[in-house]
């Protein structure tokens, strides 16, 4: 292994062994979703192949990619898009996982028992073994966007998983605004964290505040690498998507998926509006250099962050 030059205070130096690079190639799957379950189905999963070919190792599915964002209204025959886990799809996708030796990162609308639904991503290793699930910790309710109708939040914790290409934790769309979040993932080690993602404007906002909205998401997330030292990948869906039960101008996601550096950098972004298979290689050797030069994990104040477990300080 190669050595690496340091120099100490005063001009002196000493040598250290330099952190073992390895490249690994990340796959985010952007695309429009149209009201046929089996169909999206189909283009993901063909999507999924494609980006294993073009040499991804670990591959993300955007948020609920199997439907409509249905949520947009409360309707209790939306239920019947929940499957359970494992199930169809976990398996599909564990078929290409094991054909390619990838791992895959799948967002489902999880049946877990009568009356009890999750948004669950599920984690596959490249042996197609099912790791783990994550459940959606924090569910939004906000106009067009009633997913407390549907969701139970998750009851998994924050998680890291240690797959063939690296230690990575998962996080689904709401729970991206929030900094615990990405911070307890990556305190267990997580190398990269991914967002499956569906977010938009309603169409009428989007002139006023359409700018700072997109702007607002890309950089909470571009801060959750600064402030932990790993990669993110946020994978977003594209298309105006109105509900026919709902009528109306709908929401029109924005697409844009991004994977960001350890130092909040922007590697790739994807279009607004087309369908493409990003394909992002990065170098995990940078997280060690990051975290030890930005050493903010050595840093923090344990012994006064407890009223964080409040909901508010009066």
């Amino acid at each position: 292994m190669k050595k690496r030059r340091t120099n100490l205070p005063g001009g002196a130096a000493y040598s250290r062994p330099a952190v073992a690079t390895k490249t690994v190639k990340l796959g985010l799957l952007q695309h429009a979703c149209s009201g046929d379950a089996a169909a999206n189905l189909k283009t993901t999963l063909a999507l999924a192949e494609k980006a294993a070919k073009q040499g991804a190792n670990i591959i993300c599915t955007q948020e609920l990619f199997c439907s409509q964002y249905f949520c947009q209204s409360e309707d209790h025959e939306n239920f019947k898009l929940a499957e359970p886990i494992p199930g169809p799809s976990t398996t599909a996708f564990q078929k290409i996982a094991k054909k390619y030796g990838v791992v895959i990162v799948a967002s489902l609308f999880e049946r877990r028992a009568s009356g009890l639904y999750h948004n669950t991503a599920v984690i596959i290793d490249a042996d197609g073994a099912l790791l783990g699930i994550y459940r959606k910790m924090h569910i939004p309710d906000d106009p067009l966007y009633y997913e407390k109708f549907y969701f139970t939040p998750g009851d998994t914790g924050f998680r890291a998983w240690e797959t063939k290409f690296g230690k990575i934790g998962v996080l689904i769309c709401w729970d991206q605004w929030y900094p615990e979040g990405a911070r307890l993932t990556a305190m267990q080690g997580a190398e990269i964290l991914f967002y499956p993602t569906a977010i938009g404007w309603h169409p009428g906002e989007k002139a006023e505040y359409g700018e700072n909205q997109h702007g607002a998401w890309e950089t909470i997330q571009r801060s959750h690498a600064v402030a932990n030292g790993c990669f993110v990948a946020a994978v977003n869906r594209i298309g105006t998507e109105v509900l026919k039960p709902v009528g109306g101008p709908g929401i029109e996601f924005w697409g844009q998926s991004f994977v960001a550096g350890t130092s909040g950098q922007i590697l790739a972004k994807a279009s607004a509006d087309k369908e493409e298979v990003l394909i992002v290689p990065i170098e995990l050797g940078k997280v060690d250099v990051t975290r030890t030069h930005w050493p903010f994990l050595r840093d923090r104040r344990i012994d006064a962050y407890g009223d964080l477990t409040k909901r508010f300080i009066d």
